[in-house]
């Protein structure tokens, strides 16, 4: 039994490396799949063209496929399901995710080229389902499916969670059984829990995960980290949870795991104003978090309330100024073309950000999405129809049909607002004593700004002070090879492999 586990983005994004890479469900999918000792293949199929796709198809020739779906790529997952039902009439195919677990009627639509639609979490549910296809027995009565049976769309009672996420395999481990995956980025984003205690009226999460979180333990998480460290030799990792900090005993263990084995990462996380504190932001830059990125999305009280985000400005700026303070970079978070915005909300916002000073954010315009509170208040409203997922081929639905200048005026001031106070590194030395954190954000700061020296100072302390840290060499590498030193930096890349000995970046310097 041959199982295929694709995605392919939206068409705009085909060429984005970030935006094009495989959503970390799939990989956790085809994880258990290969662990189960299913003969899985996880591809990534964004910047193909048909013709290719279809030759792999060929190639490969699977029994099972399944596609990722989210609302951004809706309309070319199902031209992937097509191309895939042409070439392999005979298959199975599969589809879930986000976009799919909501919209399964319009998936499931008479002459829909998908068999099944996997709805909610499916590690369990695609389990039982490959079990039962492979041994030719009856699968219809499988908890968290939809599926088109005599003419009809049937819909089975829903799967429940599971409570042990360390139960689930590493996706790490079987990522280099793919094809089209991005081995040097792909594994940097890691997820350590699922569920969203927040109720953001724009957000599908509490819908399909539940309000209720579930977590990863410390451990798991850094063993994961150390694996792929070591397997792909990544030194920089994002963590995609929607509040990473929501636990916070948790967030103090895992930074002391990583501190006490001396993983010597940086990383960045995503929070929520009010679950962070003084004690917990010292200790995530000690063991390498360099940013937290912020949902801020106004500085309007009514605007947030609209929103359902249940924080205030005076909260946000509390927080921002703790982690500023700390001296972790400070990412946020903006929505505009919120209904009954005004210009005096958008001046709040300004104002705002001009007082936080983040050192890079994003503007959303507000958009709906299948499973969120803003599409089902929309649809009582009258605001819109059931049907906009399938009648417009615009991969994000704006609440707003108009352009909104907002935004332009929110980027504006994102752009021109960082902070140009070098004694904040001082202040931040003075306080938490040394962190390579705060030498690593310093020099590059430096080194930006054209003062060598300086940059040259902060680096070379990591590398007395940790000699086995790889962010001192490698940025020190970086730093004599901007200087036109090559063959100064080219030891400090040499000596970084001697401690990472896959780390790709100082790899390909060498060549």
């Amino acid at each position: 039994m041959k199982i295929l586990l694709t995605y392919q983005s939206g068409l705009p994004h085909r060429n984005d490396p970030y935006i094009s890479l495989v959503p970390t469900g799939l990989c956790y999918l085809h994880a258990c799949l290969a662990e189960a000792g299913y003969n899985s293949l996880l591809s990534n199929f964004s910047a193909w063209p048909p013709s290719r796709i279809k030759n792999e198809l060929l190639t490969f020739r699977p029994d099972i496929i399944g596609i990722s779906q989210w609302t951004h790529n809706r309309h070319n997952s199902l031209e992937l399901a097509r191309i895939c039902r042409e070439v392999l009439p005979d298959c199975t195919i599969v589809m879930g995710g986000g976009h799919a677990t909501f919209c399964y009627e319009d998936i499931l639509s008479e002459g829909s080229p998908v068999d099944i639609v996997v709805r909610g979490e499916g590690e369990a549910t695609l389990l039982e389902l490959v079990a039962r296809l492979s041994s030719k027995t009856e699968w219809q009565d499988l908890a968290g499916l939809a599926f088109r049976l005599n003419g009809t769309i049937t819909v089975t009672v829903p799967r429940n969670n599971l409570n042990d996420l360390d139960s689930l395999p590493l996706p790490g481990r079987y990522l280099d059984k793919s094809i089209g995956v991005d081995l040097e980025l792909q594994p940097e984003f890691i997820v350590t829990t699922r569920g969203c205690p927040s109720t953001c009226y724009f957000c599908s999460s509490p819908e399909f995960w539940g309000r209720k979180v579930r977590f990863r333990s410390p451990a798991a998480i850094v063993e994961e980290i150390r694996y792929i460290r070591q397997k792909y030799g990544l030194i920089y990792f994002s963590i995609r949870d929607d509040t990473f900090t929501a636990d916070r005993k948790r967030v103090l263990e895992f930074c002391a795991l990583l501190q006490k084995q001396e993983i010597n990462i940086l990383w960045n996380c995503q929070s929520r104003v009010t679950a962070i504190d003084e004690e917990l932001v010292i200790e995530m830059k000690r063991a390498g978090c360099e940013c937290i990125q912020l949902g801020i999305e106004s500085g309007a009280p009514h605007i947030l309330q609209q929103l359902g985000k249940n924080i205030t400005p005076s909260q946000i700026e509390h927080a921002c100024a703790l982690i500023r303070e700390i001296g972790i970079n400070l990412s946020i978070y903006l929505i505009s073309g919120v209904p009954g915005e005004t210009n005096d909300d958008i001046n709040q916002t300004i104002e705002l950000v001009r007082h936080i000073h983040p050192d890079d954010g994003y503007v959303s315009p507000l958009a709906y999405y299948p499973g969120t509170q803003l599409f089902k208040e929309a649809l009582v409203a009258g605001n819109t129809t059931p049907g906009i997922f399938t009648d417009t081929d615009q991969a994000a639905l704006y609440v707003s049909s108009t352009p909104i200048p907002s935004a332009t005026r929110l980027l504006k001031e994102l752009t021109r607002n960082q902070q140009k106070d070098s004694e904040r590194f001082n202040r931040q030395k003075k306080r938490l004593g040394y962190c390579y954190t705060t030498n690593i954000i310093a020099g590059e700061w430096y080194r930006q700004r054209g003062e060598y020296d300086k940059a040259e100072n902060e680096l070379r302390e990591i590398t007395t002070r940790q000699p086995d840290n790889p962010w001192g060499w490698f940025l020190l590498g970086d730093l004599y090879t901007e200087l036109g030193k090559q063959k100064k930096g080219k030891e400090h890349y040499t000596k970084v492999l001697s401690i990472v000995h896959e780390h790709g970046p100082s790899k390909a310097a060498l060549t």
